[in-house]
């Protein structure tokens, strides 16, 4: 039996090296460092967090990117109480989302007690409004046809299309699966996104009847729950919980660089060579040296680390380009379903948004309108309207997969003009261009959701492949899935597994 002073004194001896710095990435260096490991994080960009980012708008400090976390699996909540943030803890406000883009109506606030905005009842009045008595009767044909095909259909628009008709998928489950996922329902699995669904339907011969089995079980994650319910923020936004991380990392003497692209990595006999771009003072002697014989300025150096392991925390592009030669088997491709993301976020002097005309935000029916969701985040957080002091903030989201941001090709100051534009019209309340006090503009390259169809295997197959390589460890959204309640405990599972293989074996 191996001593415990043994397997620490083994620990020490490992060096690892964690490619990015966002969730997954610092994750993955907090457990290898947990446990004794010499840890160095090589972060890209100039601040580690990925898609959490912190903006500040006329001195108010708000979220940029992801402003909130699901509670399933209670993964989150466990973190933060580790880190001893917990207490920050705070639920949205319980306003309830809209839907604009409606045929007919325009807007109205979105329906309550479906799944995945399928409804459980199509002549429920919030339903009807939005779907009409056409639709609420074609929709109410699930409940009389033949079971014949039921509960094998992987797409979630074409099951939905097919049992409920097209009004119940375009008008009630588009807007929220493009809002949530950033994709079609055609493109979304049934299975992966509503587990039990298909199921339901069989048991119960028809697909609202199955959402209602479902709601009255407790089994479905979100039904019979406003949009929203299921997720927490952070009073102070979620970049509190970036800055325990690197608190607690810092606590463990971990070497986090920012500004430090990793240009390539290769394996060293039983380790690994990673190369770096590494800051340099344009004023160094260094810089100069380089400089000499060019009309270039130098200030960035490559830089060589050797480990015993590397963890690869990056998108799914990155990390096919960097693990090319390591990983045979997983092949770069420029071919990557990934939705491209532009939050802009504004500060109004707006009285008008006073009473939350349209609750905590709003989705948009696909086609209906450029932007594809608004969030009010002074409607919906708490800590939000007290920083704000009187003012209003207002979320506004562009892209969703196979569909560019229709900010990507304008420049700061015309995106948010487009996004005043945008919350004008999904608020329903005349925004002037005096209202708009501040703007901030923010990009991201968001996963392949988990949900999409054909994902499940994309990402088993790439995983499988890096498991494969010794001394090699890939975390991060495009494998575990987006979002917090995945990345966090897929990321320590996989390190958790890295670090038994560099102790133990």
């Amino acid at each position: 039996m191996t001593e415990p002073s043994e397997l620490a004194a083994r620990a020490a001896e490992k060096h690892v090296v964690v490619i990015g710095g966002g969730i997954g990435g610092l994750i993955a260096a907090r457990e290898c460092a947990k446990v004794g490991m010499r840890v160095t994080v090589l972060e890209a960009s100039d601040a580690v967090g990925g898609a959490i980012r912190r903006a500040e708008l006329d001195g108010v400090a708000l979220d940029a990117g992801a402003e909130s976390f699901a509670t399933r699996g209670g993964h989150v909540r466990a973190l933060l109480a580790e880190l001893g943030i917990d207490d920050r803890v705070v639920a949205p406000a319980p306003g309830g989302a809209w839907l604009a883009g409606v045929p007919g109506i325009g807007a109205a606030p979105l329906p309550v007690g479906g799944l995945l905005g399928i409804p459980a009842n199509p002549f429920q009045d919030d339903v009807r409004r939005i779907i009409g008595w056409s639709g609420a009767w074609r929709a109410y044909l699930d409940r009389v046809r033949p079971p014949l095909t039921i509960g094998h259909e992987h797409s979630l628009g074409k099951l939905v299309s097919t049992r409920m008709g097209d009004k119940v998928r375009d008008r009630l489950v588009a807007p929220v699966t493009t809002g949530v996922y950033s994709a079609s329902p055609s493109d979304i699995d049934v299975e992966i996104a509503a587990p039990g669904l298909n199921a339901a339907l069989t048991r119960t011969g028809s697909l609202s009847g199955a959402v209602a089995a479902l709601r009255d079980e407790g089994a479905a994650r979100t039904a019979a729950k406003k949009p929203g319910a299921a997720v927490e923020g952070l009073d102070g936004g979620m970049t509190v919980l970036v800055d325990a991380l690197l608190a607690d990392l810092e606590n463990f003497r971990v070497e986090v660089r920012t500004a430090s692209p990793v240009r390539a990595i290769a394996r060293d006999g039983d380790g690994w060579t990673v190369v770096a771009d590494a800051p340099v003072d344009p004023a160094s002697d260094i810089a100069l040296e380089d400089a000499a014989d060019s009309d270039d300025e130098v200030v960035a150096v490559a830089e060589e680390w050797q480990a015993d392991a590397v963890v690869v925390a990056v998108d799914e592009r990155t990390a096919r380009a960097l693990l090319a030669d390591a990983v045979p088997a997983l092949v770069p491709t420029d071919d990557v379903p990934a939705p491209e993301i532009e939050i802009v976020t504004l500060l109004l002097d707006a009285p008008a948004l006073d009473p939350a005309p349209r609750g905590t935000g709003v989705l948009t029916v696909p086609g209906s309108h450029v932007a594809k969701a608004l969030t009010h985040s002074t409607a919906k957080w708490e800590w939000v309207r007290r920083a704000a002091g009187g003012r209003h903030v207002v979320r506004v989201s562009f892209g969703a997969q196979g569909e560019p941001a229709a900010t990507a090709g304008l420049d700061d100051g015309a995106a948010s003009d487009l996004a005043l534009r945008e919350a004008s019209a999904l608020l329903g309340v005349d925004l002037a261009p005096s209202a708009l006090v501040a703007a901030h503009r923010s990009r991201y390259v968001q996963a392949q959701p988990a949900s999409v169809i054909g994902s499940a295997e994309r990402r088993a197959a790439a995983r499988s492949a890096v498991q494969a390589v010794p001394g090699l460890a890939a975390v991060g959204a495009w494998l575990a899935g987006t979002g917090l309640a995945q990345v966090i405990p897929d990321a320590t599972e996989e390190t958790d597994r890295l670090r038994r293989t560099l102790i133990w074996e």
